[in-house]
């Protein structure tokens, strides 16, 4: 090598031509988009792992009744804080199948607590492709059928039972549907008000950008615990569980948009002294296909990113009122109305199952998060960080 003036450096080697010919021949030059974005994110592995985790949750909301072993609130009341029970297959050294050691309950009134006593020497076998306790299957077909149960006389509580004797598994696979859920409603809602209000304000500019930006700063200087708080205080005790779920997705949804106008206004404050903007305008293009056709394409991986960032805040949203008691209620099943039941520290340090509800919004909300940045770095396929 030669140390030139310039500070440049050269090689010794001969010039090769099928070097240039090659890197112009890669395959990542003419690859689609969509294939320089899997190969990105694939390399993001705890991205991918996420991404399949929330993947399956979601596509396995119709089938969690069918696998869990009993309904939600199916009560035993000679189980109250029933612990945690393991499927065991070997009884004796022998292979007999999976099975529980039934349990029987006696009050110790001393210390004012549950303690349980299992019977080693009755091994009872699980039942499977059983009838129990009736669920809508795939949420409109009514059926009894469960994938396994517990047979008569015996329990199956594989994460404990809560105070009323009820299936903490089951309840969590039930509340799947609502707390999973009402992100995706709720991301929805912002989603509508904040790309059109955003889109609108940067734009047209002027005094509906100024306007639209008071309204953001006044909604934003509100503390936001306390305007949830009164927001769904505001809703009617007597309504369904159904109704409350879809008004606390939409009070969700109408917090959330005014970040995403933000981001939406100045991206489009930028993009419209492009040159294609006024070609399109001097064609006679409607402001709103121009929006739609010309805008939001170039801000769609922005927006992609933000929205699997924003549904676990809808999440944990949803998850402090109904913890605080204002928002779900019973007989209503969401991960929020479960924790609200174990709020009492003393009941969770004697039977610490009551509080594994919590586990499945940390997993989550830390799935959402890892599967955001992985999208939000892969939907730019040519940077390198």
């Amino acid at each position: 090598m030669t140390d030139l003036p310039q500070g440049r450096y050269v090689d010794d080697a001969p010039y090769d031509p099928n070097a240039d010919r090659e890197a112009l021949e890669r395959p990542d030059l003419d690859a689609p988009n969509w294939l320089l974005i899997w190969r990105k994110f694939r390399r993001h592995r705890l991205g991918l792992i996420s991404g399949i985790f929330l993947a399956f949750s979601y596509l396995m909301l119709p089938f969690w009744g069918f696998v869990a072993p009993y309904t939600p609130n199916e009560r035993n009341a000679d189980h109250l804080y029933g612990p945690p029970q393991m499927v065991r297959l070997f009884h004796d050294g022998k292979l007999i199948g999976p099975f529980i050691y039934p349990m029987t309950a006696e009050a110790d009134l001393e210390n004012f607590r549950w303690i349980y006593t299992s019977d080693y020497e009755n091994p009872a076998k699980l039942e499977f492709f059983c009838t129990r306790g009736r669920y809508n299957f795939l949420g409109f077909i009514p059926t009894q059928r469960h994938l396994f149960c517990a047979p008569e006389g015996a329990t199956v509580f594989l994460w404990g039972a809560d105070r009323l004797g009820r299936d903490v598994f089951s309840r969590i696979l039930y509340g799947a549907q609502l707390s999973l859920t009402v992100g995706l409603i709720g991301i929805t809602v912002s989603f509508l008000l904040g790309i059109s209000i955003g889109g609108i304000a940067g734009y047209f500019g002027g005094g509906v950008d100024w306007f639209v930006q008071r309204v953001i700063e006044v909604l934003r200087s509100i503390p936001e615990l306390p305007l949830w708080l009164a927001l769904s205080a505001a809703v009617p005790s007597h309504w369904s569980p159904v109704a409350v779920f879809f008004i606390i997705s939409i009070i969700l949804g109408l917090l959330d948009w005014p970040g995403l106008a933000r981001a939406v206004r100045s991206k489009f404050l930028a993009l419209r002294e492009e040159e294609f903007v006024r070609a399109a305008e001097m064609m006679g293009a409607k402001p709103s296909r121009i929006i739609r056709k010309h805008l939001l394409p170039n801000f769609s991986s922005h927006l992609i990113a933000s929205a699997m960032l924003s549904i676990p805040a809808m999440i944990l949203g949803e998850t402090a009122l109904s913890f605080l008691g204002l928002g779900l209620r019973a007989p209503a099943v969401s991960w929020g109305v479960m924790l609200n039941d174990a709020q009492n520290l003393a009941s969770i340090e004697i039977y610490p199952w009551t509080a594994i509800p919590m586990l499945p919004v940390i997993f989550v909300v830390l799935a959402f998060n890892f599967l955001g940045d992985a999208m939000r770095d892969s939907l730019d396929p040519y940077s390198h960080h």
